[in-house]
């Protein structure tokens, strides 16, 4: 395996063996760090991810006026820099936050910018928010027009639908919002408006996304119900794989949010490359410590029992359980390859499940037997590059019947060659076909892996040390 800082070339090896613990989970990280800033008092919070996304958040709070500090050595990566360190975060309350000098840098970050969209809209100062090439040619509208229908003054590039975006908060109503798509962003961005807004605020998604947010202003006091219509049509209080629509109610908190201490669990988004390549790679045994075991997370992990792997959960703790009091279902999972995999078929219902997991879950389909097609995934084309083009134009490359449509793709497995691959600048394109290019036949060169520093900035240190 030969790294240089733009490009990674990879032939095939196997075995991946040994133990290995991603870096903090992003969506928590995010989320913890702008929460407790919004808390009445001080916040801990235990490895919080710094990787570049995180760090715009970071940064972006701190500009809010925020009082935030590390303590303790930040645990490295070598030649890689700080993956991750403890912090105290003080917090003055719902209220506050104060009217940033200048514009908030958002990075890449699509999560800093639409959840941030929704809190500042609740605040009554003036805020512009951008970043990035990439991330200023994101559609934004999806969240900027509920927002508005809340109440809050908002304008943006391109008839109000792309960074940057500026924004004059408060006075905000709630309102009932049927979201067309299913989004964990957009949601908590309305949630973090709901705060602030007088009146309950609704909100119903087609099928669950991922609920950090709901289980973390829970757990600060905030007023959050959910209800689920399952396969009658009916309203359940429990959230399962076959449910329908997701209905989430917020209220105004009648005080302040609680501070809150928390252990950032390893990031599934992360752990589910090296799921992944430890199945497709003959002999291989691995165990990943720590993984966030959240339902409305591992969407993945269903799909490859679908698809006949066997995972072992191991050393699994229930949320409230062990010293931290883990607010989500913590534990490890041990994974043998090269397992022989299936054929699957993903559908719209289980899309949110698996967002960010969708292009791994193509390189195991292109090791698998038979035609596997996902559909109901066009939110793919608006991530940090247009995932279903860039997967598509991989698996290709590499000799693998692809069908794109504009929602999806279909994979039928074969044998993979080695080839040249444009991750397009995508952390997860890159880490993806990093793994595809342990079971393809002859060398393959990845450009752009710079990328990966977006989420992992250890990535290829770990795939090396589990390949010694």
């Amino acid at each position: 395996m030969k790294i240089t800082s733009e490009q990674m070339t990879i032939g095939p090896r196997g075995p991946l063996k040994g133990e290995i613990s991603p870096p903090p989970d992003k969506s928590i990280s995010h989320r913890a760090v702008m929460f407790a800033s919004i808390a009445r008092g001080k916040s801990r919070i235990e490895d919080l991810l710094l990787a570049a996304d995180t760090v715009s958040t970071l940064n972006a709070m701190k500009s809010l006026g925020a009082k935030i500090e590390g303590y303790g050595r930040p645990k490295t990566v070598a030649g890689f820099g700080a993956m991750h360190q403890n912090y105290e975060i003080t917090g003055g309350g719902l209220h506050g936050l104060s009217e940033p000098a200048s514009f908030i840098n958002c990075g890449n970050s699509g999560t800093t910018t639409r959840l941030l969209c929704g809190l500042l809209s609740g605040n009554p100062f003036f805020s512009v928010l951008s970043g990035d090439e990439s991330l200023n040619s994101r559609p934004m509208k999806r969240v900027i027009e509920p927002l508005t229908r809340m109440g809050a003054r908002i304008m943006a590039r391109e008839s109000d639908s792309r960074p940057p975006i500026a924004i004059r908060g408060g006075g905000l109503r709630g309102i009932d919002y049927d979201m067309p798509v299913s989004s964990a962003q957009v949601k908590s961005a309305l949630m973090l408006a709901g705060l602030y807004a007088d009146g309950e605020t609704v909100i119903s998604e087609p099928c669950t996304s991922r609920n950090h947010t709901e289980v973390m202003l829970r757990s600060m006091g905030a007023e959050v119900e959910e209800e689920w219509e399952n396969e009658t049509g009916d309203r359940v209080g429990e959230f399962n794989y076959t449910n329908k629509a997701h209905i989430i109610k917020i209220r105004k908190p009648a005080e302040e949010l609680d501070p809150f201490e928390i252990k950032i669990p390893t990031d599934f988004s992360s752990a589910a490359f090296f799921i992944v390549g430890a199945l497709i790679t003959k002999n291989s045994e691995v165990r990943i410590k720590n993984v966030s075991l959240n339902r409305t997370r591992t969407g993945l992990l269903g799909a490859l029992q679908l698809m006949g792997a066997k995972i072992d959960f191991l050393n699994v703790r229930e949320p409230g359980s062990g010293p931290q009091k883990e607010q989500e279902a913590i534990g490890d999972l041990f994974v043998k390859g090269a397992q022989e995999l299936k054929k699957i078929n993903i559908d719209r219902s289980m899309v949110p499940l698996m967002i960010d997991e969708i292009p791994i879950l193509c390189i195991a389909a292109a090791c698998a037997r038979g035609r596997s097609v996902i559909r109901g995934a066009a939110e793919l084309r608006v991530k940090e590059s247009d995932r279903i083009k860039a997967m598509a134009a991989g698996l290709a490359a590499m000799g693998i019947a692809v069908e794109e449509f504009e929602d999806g793709l279909a994979v039928t497995g074969g044998e993979m060659r080695g080839a040249k691959i444009d991750s397009f600048g995508d952390h997860r394109i890159a880490m993806a076909f990093s793994m595809a290019a342990l079971a393809a036949r002859g060398q393959s060169t990845i450009n752009g892996v710079e990328a990966v520093g977006i989420s992992y900035p250890g990535f290829f240190r770990a795939l090396k040390r589990l390949l010694k």
